[in-house]
């Protein structure tokens, strides 16, 4: 009886553990993205909205798999997830951004490579149809990190980027919770709906080990005097060291700002010994819990482990790895 219970035991422990990857598994290619952390209320997401949203997450975290499968860098496979979320008009990055108080929006993004520590961003810019693939150039095509505003689209141009008009960006949803932000005189609008907050993100481990981070987001509604969150931030919103793992952040981004999230959480495990899914755990339900601050992260580590975390109602999420998992989620 009692080597049953025994048995019993190791069986129910075998199965809580996460299955992680052999350090020889050298092929190991995965990706998470995320669409926003926030007021996701299954009360009132109709499901409409769910399937809308479930769709596009899993086009996104397919086609970023695709370029992995294919044997393509893990910055090919972000910069690939992160562009059909800017594309979508359901999530707040690109197509889908929220306005700022004079009704424009504004678009911020990121980039990262974990081999070389090189990266490349953007902000603040109105005219940009996919700001992850201008912050992609800023990190290969100059020797800077962060552009922002007139100058970065000017450098745009100069790459031959194809800029749009403000109006490719309007939805009619974002409107409304425009003129609700401003009707209650505050920066973020908390009424009843979904997605305030949105922004898109990926991290991916190619064949090679290497990591990347992306993010893209048109940051707060109703936000005022040029404000810039965490995204664009190197550390803060965007991370990646194939030393320790890479990130991916969203949700309220001065606090992640004063917190390092991304950096803090890759700096536990490269220099703390702590694994991702710890670190990610200790930072997001912690860290900034006791500063005020709410939001999630996704984060892939050197061996190609996900991990999904957040301290919000709900984060749009989906991770895929060669292990055989794809799993899309919400709530």
């Amino acid at each position: 009886m009692r080597a049953g219970i025994v048995i019993a035991a190791w069986t129910l422990l075998a199965v809580a553990l996460p299955v992680r990857a052999a350090d020889g598994d050298k092929s190991m290619i995965a990706i998470a993205i995320h669409g926003g952390a926030g007021v996701i209320s299954r009360v009132l997401m109709t499901e409409e909205q769910e399937r809308a949203y479930r769709t596009d997450l899993g086009r996104a975290l397919d086609a970023g798999y695709a370029v992995l499968e294919a044997g393509g860098t893990s910055l090919d496979a972000a910069v690939a997830a992160v562009r059909i979320l800017e594309d979508s008009p359901y999530f707040n990055a690109g197509k889908g951004a929220v306005f700022n108080h004079a009704g424009v929006n504004e678009l911020d993004a990121a980039i990262m490579d974990g081999k070389t520590l090189k990266a490349g961003a953007v902000a603040g810019v109105r005219h940009v149809r996919n700001p992850i693939e201008l912050a992609r150039l800023v990190m290969d095509r100059t020797s800077h990190v962060l552009l922002t505003g007139e100058g970065a689209e000017e450098f745009a141009l100069e790459q031959g980027v194809a800029l749009v008009p403000g109006s490719y960006f309007y939805t009619e949803r974002r409107w409304q919770q425009l003129e609700e932000a401003r009707r209650s005189d505050k920066v973020a609008a908390t009424g009843e709906d979904i997605g305030y907050f949105g922004t898109v993100g990926a991290v991916a481990r190619d064949r090679d080990g290497n990591l990347a981070a992306a993010t893209s987001t048109g940051g707060l509604t109703n936000k005022r005097w040029g404000r810039v969150g965490d995204s664009p931030i190197i550390g803060a919103g965007t991370y990646a060291d194939n030393a320790s793992c890479a990130v991916s952040a969203t949700g309220s981004g001065e606090y992640f700002i004063r917190a390092v999230v991304a950096h803090e959480i890759c700096a536990r495990v490269r220099l703390g010994g702590r694994s991702a899914a710890d670190a990610a755990r200790d930072v997001v339900h912690k860290t900034l819990v006791d500063i005020g601050g709410d939001g999630g992260v996704i984060v892939v580590d050197r061996n190609g482990e996900l991990t999904m975390e957040f301290n919000t109602e709900g984060m749009f999420r989906g991770a895929r790895d060669s292990r055989g998992r794809r799993e899309i989620a919400i709530y």
